[in-house]
């Protein structure tokens, strides 16, 4: 059965995409079977992974509204994975799932159906708290929390946690979080060295040993509609995304502390 991670942050431009769209490649290049679930209307993900988002049909609306399955609408990509594709029709899921019974449901009972065909399935959160995150919240076993070192993230980090605790008691009593990741790490910054210490400090083992850094090739992969690891497998972003793709399934098979990918990459804070 599948795991399923929701990677999601209220916070926008923490990594979210970048994180969904080369952890799915990696866990594939480990031999895993994984699907990736677009939700966000911007369909960035979709890019990322080489699908043309204009012409993508059916999408994840079809999907939220009844109109399409998780069969009928997942695309292979060149990289090994399944992908759920979105565009912009995805925003108009909000208003379209109004008068639909159970809508909060209506995702996790939609990938019910293939769960046993994948090892993970990761979803791309928008960087809000609407009923497309809620959707994703609720499918999930666990979330992943991308987030960068610097202040405001932890202002945000707490907001968010209060909104995990809300979902979990009233939506999905299972839930729990994975881990927090920290991106876009810069060593030279004094603030972002303190703000990884009290994240360790306040969060324990539930931070990942593994460290995204700043990286210009992990920016640059999608416009060439590629996961890093097959635009440059030798930059320090995709290392390190293979180092995280092994880290997350070490923790599945209950060791956490088996991969001491920081200090592999010469940056542990």
């Amino acid at each position: 059965m599948a795991r399923v991670l929701a990677v999601t942050n209220q916070k926008g431009g923490v990594g979210k995409t970048t994180t969904a769209v080369n952890l799915s490649a990696c866990l594939a290049e480990c031999g895993q079977r994984v699907l990736l679930i677009d939700l966000d209307p911007q369909g960035n993900a979709t890019t990322g992974c080489g699908v043309v988002k204009r012409v993508a049909l059916p999408t994840v609306y079809q999907i939220l509204i009844g109109r399409s399955t998780v069969s009928d609408t997942r695309l292979a990509t060149d990289s090994g994975f399944d992908v759920l594709p979105a565009n912009r029709e995805l925003a108009g899921a909000e208003v379209d799932l109004i008068d639909i019974a159970q809508r909060e449901y209506r995702l996790r009972d939609a990938v019910a159906g293939v769960r046993e065909e994948y090892d993970f399935i990761l979803m791309d959160c928008p960087p809000a708290l609407n009923m497309l995150t809620v959707n994703g919240l609720v499918a999930a076993d666990r979330v992943m929390i991308p987030m960068q070192c610097e202040y405001y993230a932890l202002e945000g980090l707490t907001d968010l946690v209060a909104t995990l605790k809300k979902v979990r008691a009233k939506l999905n009593p299972t839930l729990e979080i994975e881990g927090l990741l920290r991106t876009m790490f810069d060593p030279r910054s004094t603030l972002t060295q303190q703000v990884s210490g009290e994240l360790e400090g306040h969060f324990g083992s539930k931070v990942y040993r593994t460290i995204i850094p700043r990286n210009v090739r992990l920016a640059e992969a999608p416009s060439y509609g590629k996961p890093v690891i097959a635009f440059d497998r030798s930059s320090k972003g995709a290392q390190a995304y293979l180092l995280l793709a092994q880290e997350v399934l070490d923790r599945r098979a209950g060791k956490p502390d088996a991969v001491q990918a920081a200090a592999a990459l010469g940056m542990q804070p």
